[in-house]
């Protein structure tokens, strides 16, 4: 039961990001939007930032078992590359919430931990891509700098997650998406 709750507080969290305005998501409003005190919100999470530690984790979980799960499938670099990037723009457009806290908008104000462990997530997704592109590199014998197009690629889909917040979920991140990776891995 409380790993119930607990789990609705975050989802009720994730919902209310979704807002397109921006406003400032307290743990009164929260707990109203749940229906119980704020003193039950307490309960299960020490603070606001462990709320927010709670939907880095989802992502964290979500996002890089599906990156290993494409690694294991896939053999070809570059299809690497394409399937996780695709993966990372649809996720964000099936989370719009979640978007907001991978672009650290939801994040203003809070713990800088936050921010500094999504920086890390970044890095990490940057790692793998630059991983895949050496790939690459050996089964086609086409030299790049690997180091530099991850980080363009990490830099293309941060922005395209930035777009699709910004417009108020209405740009969607995937949009184009083949066309300009195809231009990013050429």
């Amino acid at each position: 039961m409380a790993g119930e709750r607990k789990q609705q507080i975050l989802e009720t969290l994730a919902k209310m990001l979704e807002a397109p305005k921006r406003e400032k998501i307290t743990t009164a409003a929260l707990a109203a939007k749940l229906e119980v005190s704020e003193a039950a919100l307490y309960r299960h999470f020490a603070n606001k930032a462990q709320m927010f530690e709670g939907l880095i984790v989802f992502i964290e979980e979500t996002i890089f078992g599906l990156i290993n799960k494409i690694s294991a499938e896939e053999p070809e670099g570059l299809r690497q590359i394409q399937r996780i990037v695709t993966m990372l723009l649809v996720f964000s457009e099936k989370n719009p919430g979640m978007t907001r806290v991978l672009i650290g908008d939801a994040l203003v104000n809070e713990d800088e931990r936050l921010q500094t462990r999504i920086n890390q997530l970044y890095d990490r997704i940057e790692v793998t891509i630059k991983q895949s592109l050496r790939i690459s590199e050996t089964q086609t014998g086409h030299k790049c700098n690997a180091e530099a197009q991850a980080n363009l690629i990490i830099c293309y889909v941060i922005g395209r997650w930035n777009q699709y917040a910004k417009s108020g979920f209405k740009r969607k991140p995937a949009e184009f998406a083949q066309q300009q990776l195809s231009f990013l891995l050429s």
